[in-house]
């Protein structure tokens, strides 16, 4: 799997509160931003994928509800996870 155990708690000790927090709102975005690079890496090589291209479009929309969550919560965290992962709405 292109996803190991050792990146998952290194990409939420980075973004959430701890390796071993992984329900918080950064950690899932920021997971979910790892995943969408990395599909859309493979859609680049394999356009004809279209069940990768259906997770794409699913994992894309989760990440968008969690942002809009986060935005209508805590606006400051919201910009802060925004510019760290150099996504833009």
């Amino acid at each position: 799997m292109y996803l190991s155990k050792e990146k998952k708690q290194e990409i939420f000790e980075k973004y959430g509160k701890s390796n071993s927090d992984t329900g918080s709102t950064e950690g899932q975005i920021a997971l979910f931003s790892y995943r969408i690079a990395h599909l859309t890496e493979h859609l680049k090589s394999n356009r004809k994928d279209y069940s990768t291209q259906h997770a794409l479009i699913k994992l894309v929309g989760k990440r968008r509800s969690l942002l809009d969550y986060l935005k209508k919560k805590d606006i400051a965290r919201y910009r802060t996870i925004i510019a760290e992962l150099g996504i833009r709405k």
